[in-house]
């Protein structure tokens, strides 16, 4: 099942945030897709810093 990094948002499975090795959360709203986190407008304004599948919203 997949959880949210609380740190970057990056959704992944597993213990531990691949990217920041920080704490997941399975309680997330909607999720977008980062292809190129430098030039995506989204990335930017979630703070996305590698590409990967991005959580919006953590409750």
């Amino acid at each position: 099942m997949l959880k949210a990094c609380r740190n970057c948002r990056l959704l992944f499975e597993g213990e531990k945030c691949p990217a920041c090795d920080g704490e997941g959360t399975r309680t997330f709203e909607g999720a977008v897709y980062i292809v190129d986190a430098e030039r995506s407008e989204i990335g930017k304004r979630i703070g996305a810093k590698v590409p990967g599948k991005y959580a919006l919203k953590l409750k």
